[in-house]
């Protein structure tokens, strides 16, 4: 029996997918736990369509995440920290440091969870902080990280 997945489902399919399942498994596992919907000519042609649309926005997506990507790759991020008479910080420079940093100097929001640094900068000097911006698609933003005067 065919069938129109609403959610994901494990070992069957994702949402959106039209699958071949047992008529059991439709009437007792899927259909009660809104799961999937019985596939008419119509509700698939509606599945088909949906599914168009979500690739087409998903491929907009990507390019637009490309786009962020190439513009973080070039940038160059200088943030400003206190630091003590032997140059060391006062506390560290964080994730969410950088990306405050980035939506001032470049005007693209990212977020905070999104910025890759395996431990808080906290040192003076140059360092790539690597930004997962979408997916697959990841950037490296160079960080300057000066003395506040």
């Amino acid at each position: 029996m065919q069938v129109i997945l609403t959610h994901d489902v494990e070992k069957i399919g994702q949402r959106g997918d039209i699958v071949d399942v047992s008529r059991g498994y439709v009437r007792n596992f899927l259909v009660p736990r809104n799961l999937a919907e019985v596939a008419t000519p119509g509700k698939m042609e509606e599945a088909r369509r949906e599914m168009a649309e979500s690739e087409e926005r998903d491929r907009r997506l990507a390019e637009r995440a490309e786009e962020i990507a190439a513009t973080l790759n070039k940038s160059v991020i200088t943030i400003e920290a206190r630091t003590g008479e032997d140059e060391r910080l006062f506390g560290s420079v964080t994730a969410a440091n950088v990306a405050a940093a980035v939506e001032k100097a470049r005007g693209v929001r990212i977020d905070r969870r999104r910025v890759r640094l395996e431990e808080p900068i906290k040192s003076l000097g140059t360092h790539q902080v690597p930004i997962q911006v979408h997916g697959d698609v990841e950037a490296s933003v160079k960080v300057i990280v000066v003395p506040k005067l």
